[in-house]
């Protein structure tokens, strides 16, 4: 037992004014008051059982309110809060002490609040000890309560049910009926709103922790109540409470959208009307909007539900229309300094535009479209400035969710907003050209290529707008959005206008936002143009070297951060022989920057990070001098500890992190997690840059490797950001590599690089089965395999077993979400835009099987065949995914691990032949091209690879393989690598099988479809195989009296017109073929065959009987 001191004894005595003193501390405002208080509460907690009997009877007895609050919250905290809590060191005295204390309190206390405290401590200790029937007092406790005729008892034991709910569901199943019969009930009070509100709450709460459809069935005929309970308090004009009960509408719509199907269009008719009504007050109406498009969002619970109600659809989308509405035409808007500077200050217009958004992304165009044509064309023409403002802001909402049908028919669309801007007002004039912008991102590039010639000059139009500066810095904007989308060649007609347009707008003193503006459509358009640019570099980069020297005030700060990535990408797009001398002298700038004192939110640090990275690309080795400048800042930013707060759900600080856009707020059971967002962003932006420092310098990285390896590799685990995440996972290999070139060129000890090694790829190995997301996952894969091509031999037998059983759990999880995915295609609702959608998201789990085994060809490469032990762990895992039914991006991403098996391990891989083979016979005519082409490849690699083996099939092989050459549309796009793989795989046949197959007729049809052009790799295979059948005079390829000269004398002249095509060594080998025949064909011969080419082969012809070898 502790040694007790006497302040200690004072606070745990039998007098509890002492207690209460303490309480009283603990609130002071004093910091000093406050420390001392929790000093000693510290101390306190060394004695269980006297501290909590002691908060207990400050509970009972205290007739100071602010006490028993704070003595609630310290009671709740040290047993149920607290890291290490006091529960389990209590006697079994003190333990029934607060079982019975807490009931008797909650029947007891008069303030609300303190009781829902109470009710929180009650649940959550109930949570902890109710399975093993330590408090079997509770359960007939809230049933006597919630059946009393006393509504505050009722309130309390149904707030109580409503917690046990998250905690403890399953073990209340036994009283379904019984509480189904509870909630109707407190839902059906006349008498009080608390309780009805406490049951809608506590049924909510029930509804979302069943497990089984059949459970929530059960409850499904409460929903008419609990829509009485929210219609009872806004007819009442309870708004809070009704609040309360919309926020609960929106937990059921989030978490079990399904229990509110067979009411669907009631309960949405119902929110619409809240939505729609002026009078209520404005958070009630947006609380109805949330809920109705959350139900919208719960595509993974509720595909296609939504879309049914096409006509309350158009009611909403026009109750967002008029949110939009709420907007003044502010002096202070055509006066702001910057474009982020007053919009609105109305909420009302926020959720419009970003409820719009989500309807669009969740519910897709062919939903929202014919609801906006509805209703949009109307608002542009409308008298009113506030409704054409609100249409082109619609449309500007909804492109991102649009996109697919859009790009269908955008004409219509793009000629709408183009015509606004000529609109009287400004304030309309900026809404087009943010629309234009918008649609610029989430159209491109296909808008850019069908209308730059009506968007560009519109927005060069738009930056002549001297009479609103707002409109012509919106205008450069757009000009970025257009050109980040854009081709260089789109762009080269009007780099003339656009840049002397924005040289104009440049040298425009009077408005810092114009110039802003100019200057990052300036940086966008060098970095779209790339050596486009170089003809204006004399003409620009004096301009931007002012901006960099000159706005050193804190008004101009944003301007010179701007000028430093301006400076960056001219620099990138010129290269670094036009830009050399002119980067000496900003990078010297930049370092007295660097080391100067700046405040936290000075832009110019997070600029300057990304301009040194510039910089550096586009100098290379030449920078390696400024990295002592630019490496100790950058590791400051990648080290910045996440700024997180944990609260529960009902904080009082909770309204203020709402208000700060910095914030972002995660749900997570009964707590928030707020986090800022803005430390995030810098921590990710410092990360990427060091994986691009790596990746460009080399070798000249190494002396930070160790150092960046240590930041780095616990990022890989950063749950917090998903960008961190993914810059930690590229920068793996190339932290890896570095070091490896650096070994190579200094001859270092290999020990070290196997160290960074085991570091590398063991972190990445055990990060596989934890990543939630898909796409993190492929990457990891990707990066995984690279390592070990940097170092795979470096790695012992365990490790490479460990990274082979990872991949047991990396396959059975991405089934296991595929299947999840699916099985929303099973329900009622599902339909054509919903299958669209879950497309994309199955195309995310395929690429991590397709980077799985691109990962396992890569180990394949450099273990060979002492890998087999272990791939036949893994096939169990992957011989099911080749069956017929399967998916086809499962079949090819296994038959592609086969094709690397066979290659890389030659004859103790043909033991997996019979397995593959049918697999691979089938696919090799899959509707799918890239299905079909790693079946056709694998053909061709089993030809050469698996011998005797091979020729039981030989003839199906070559059966599909013609199939595949001769089908309609073989040479299009989509499908000519199969075929040029098809081909290629013919050949092989032909070359090491050829005993088995009539080459008198294989080979010149193989000939006839000769050359290959897009698969560089298979053209040099396919055409250095030609030259050496030519070259054996094949009396079966040039067929009876050499008739197939001409088609081979083409083909070789096709193949040196083209670039690689062929190798340097068979190129040379061709043109000594080519001098031979000249040399011993007839002349009528030679000149009949070079009259047959085009003007291009005979000039190639020309050419290779004059070069030498």
């Amino acid at each position: 037992m502790a040694a007790v001191s006497p302040a200690v004894s004072a606070v745990l005595g039998p007098d509890l004014s002492n207690a209460e003193t303490l309480l009283k501390m603990l609130m002071s405002p004093s910091n000093a008051e406050r420390g001392q208080a929790e000093s000693l509460f510290e101390e306190c907690k060394k004695h269980p059982d006297p501290l909590v009997t002691t908060l207990v009877l400050v509970l009972h007895r205290s007739t100071v309110q602010e006490n028993r609050a704070m003595a609630a919250v310290l009671l709740r905290k040290v047993i149920t809060k607290d890291q290490v809590s006091l529960w389990p060191q209590l006697s079994t005295a003190t333990q029934d002490g607060v079982k019975s204390g807490l009931l008797q309190c909650v029947q007891k206390e008069e303030s609300k609040t303190i009781c829902k405290k109470l009710c929180d401590s009650i649940a959550e200790l109930a949570a902890g000890i109710f399975e093993e029937g330590l408090w079997p007092e509770l359960l007939p406790f809230m049933f006597n309560s919630v059946q009393s005729q006393d509504d505050r008892l009722r309130w309390i034991a149904l707030l109580i049910f409503s917690q046990l709910a998250a905690y403890l569901g399953s073990k209340l199943q036994p009283y379904l009926q019984t509480l189904h019969a509870v909630f109707q009930e407190g839902m059906s009070s006349s008498s009080s709103s608390d309780v009805r509100t406490a049951a809608l709450r506590a049924t909510t709460a029930f509804v979302s922790t069943l497990e089984t459809a059949s459970e929530r069935d059960k409850f499904q005929d409460l929903l008419p109540a609990m829509m009485q309970t929210l219609t009872v308090a806004l007819n009442s004009g309870e708004e809070a409470t009704a609040q309360e009960a919309l926020e609960m509408f929106i937990e059921i719509a989030g978490t079990e959208p399904r229990f509110l199907r067979k009411q669907l269009v009631d309960v949405v008719a119902a929110m619409l009307q809240i939505a729609e009504a002026q009078q209520l007050e404005d958070s009630t109406r947006h609380l109805a909007v949330e809920f109705l498009v959350t139900l919208a969002e719960a595509r993974d619970k509720a595909p296609g539900m939504m879309r049914k109600l096409p006509h309350l659809i158009g009611r909403l989308f026009a109750v967002l229309l008029n949110f939009l509405l709420s907007i003044e035409d502010e002096p202070k808007w055509h006066t702001a300094d910057s474009e982020e500077e007053m919009i609105t200050d109305e909420d009302n217009y926020d959720v419009g535009m970003e409820c719009l958004d989500r309807l669009a992304i969740s519910l897709g165009g062919n939903t929202i479209l014919p609801v906006a044509s509805q209703l949009v064309p109307a608002c542009l023409i409308d008298q009113d400035w506030k409704k054409r403002h609100a249409g082109l802001i619609a449309l500007a909402q909804i492109a991102e969710g649009c996109a697919k049908v859009l790009l269908k028919d955008m004409g219509p669309v793009v000629e709408m907003i183009l015509a606004s801007l000529g609109d009287p007002h400004p304030r309309v004039r900026w809404a087009a050209i943010n629309a234009l912008g918008q649609l610029s991102t989430d159209l491109g590039p296909n808008l850019q290529k069908k209308f730059h010639a009506r968007v560009l000059p519109a927005l060069l139009n738009s930056m002549d707008d001297f009479q609103s500066p707002r409109v012509q810095a919106h205008a450069s904007a757009a000009v970025l959005n257009f050109t980040e989308n854009c081709a260089p060649e789109i762009l080269e007609p009007y780099l003339d206008s656009l840049i002397n347009k924005l040289l104009v707008l440049l040298q425009q003193g009077g408005r810092r936002m114009v110039q802003e503006g100019a200057l990052t459509a300036l940086a966008s358009v060098a970095d779209c143009a790339q050596n486009l640019f170089d003809k204006y570099y004399s003409a620009v980069m004096p301009y931007l070297k002012s901006i960099l020297l000159h706005a050193t005030d804190k008004t101009h700060r944003m301007l010179r951060a701007k000028s430093m990535e301006c400076i960056s990408l001219v620099g990138m797009a010129v290269g670094k022989d036009k830009f050399r001398a002119d980067a000496k002298e900003v990078m010297d700038v930049l370092i007295k920057l660097q080391v100067a004192d700046m405040d936290d939110d000075d832009p110019t640090i997070s600029y300057m990070l990304q301009a040194w990275a510039r910089l550096c690309k586009c100098l290379g080795q030449e920078f390696l001098p400024y990295m002592e400048i630019v490496m100790p800042p950058l590791l400051r930013s990648a080290q910045l500890k996440p700024d997180i707060t944990v609260r529960n759900a009902d904080s009082d600080n909770e309204d203020e992190d709402e208000e700060d856009e910095s914030i972002e707020t995660i749900p997570l059971g009964d707590k928030r997690i707020h986090i800022r967002t803005s430390v995030l962003e810098e921590k990710a932006t410092a990360c990427n840059m060091l994986c691009c420092y790596a990746d460009e310098l080399k070798e000249g990285f190494a002396p930070w490797v160790e150092q960046v390896t240590e930041i780095m590799v616990p990022l890989i685990k950063f749950y917090f950001h998903e960008e961190v995440r993914k810059a930690a996972v590229s920068a793996m290999p190339e932290l890896l590599r570095s070091a490896e070139l650096a070994l190579k060129k200094n001859g270092q000890d290999i020990q070290q690089l196997k160290k960074l090694a085991d570091v590398i790829i063991g972190s990445l190995v055990e990060s596989l089965g934890k990543e939630p997301e898909a796409e993190i996952v492929a990457s990891m894969l990707e990066s995984l395999g690279e390592c070990i091509q940097v170092a795979g031999p470096l790695l012992d037998p365990g490790q490479v077993k460990s990274i082979v059983d990872n991949f047991q759990e990396v396959i059975t999880e991405t089934l296991k979400r595929k299947e999840e995915k699916h099985a929303r295609s099973r329900t009622e609702d599902f339909d054509e835009e919903e299958g669209e959608m879950l497309e994309e998201e199955i195309e995310q789990e395929d690429e991590v099987l397709e980077q799985l085994a691109e990962c396992l060809g890569k180990m394949l490469k450099v273990y060979k065949a002492q890998l087999l032990p272990l791939i036949a762990t893994l096939v169990p895992f992957l011989a099911p995914l080749l069956e017929p039914k399967r998916p086809a991006a499962e079949r090819r991403a296994i038959i592609c691990i086969f094709d690397d098996l066979i290659e890389q391990t030659g004859e103790p891989g043909n033991q997996y032949f019979d397995l593959f083979m049918p697999a691979m016979l089938h696919s090799a005519t899959d509707p799918h091209a890239d299905t079909r082409q790693a079946a056709v490849f694998g053909l061709g690699v089993c030809a050469q690879f698996c011998g005797a083996r091979f020729r039981g099939v030989a003839h199906e092989a070559l059966a599909k393989l013609n199939a595949v050459i001769s089908a309609e549309g073989a040479r299009e796009e989509e499908s000519v690598l199969a075929t040029e793989n098809a081909i290629s795989a013919v050949g092989k046949i032909c070359e090491f099988q050829r005993d088995c197959i009539d080459a008198k007729l294989v080979l010149p049809a193989f000939l006839s479809c000769l050359p290959i052009k897009n698969d560089q790799l298979e053209a040099k295979l396919v055409h250095e195989y030609l030259v050496s059948l030519v070259e054996k005079s094949d009396p079966d390829l040039l067929g009876p009296g050499q008739q197939n000269l001409p088609k081979v004398i083409a083909v070789f002249a096709e193949v040196l017109t083209e670039k690689d095509l062929v190798t340097d060594a068979a190129a040379g080998r061709i043109r000594a073929v080519l001098r031979h025949l000249q040399n011993s064909l007839p002349v009528d011969v030679v000149r009949a065959t070079f009259g047959a080419l085009s003007p291009a082969q005979q000039a190639a012809l020309q050419s290779a009987m004059s070069v030498q070898g």
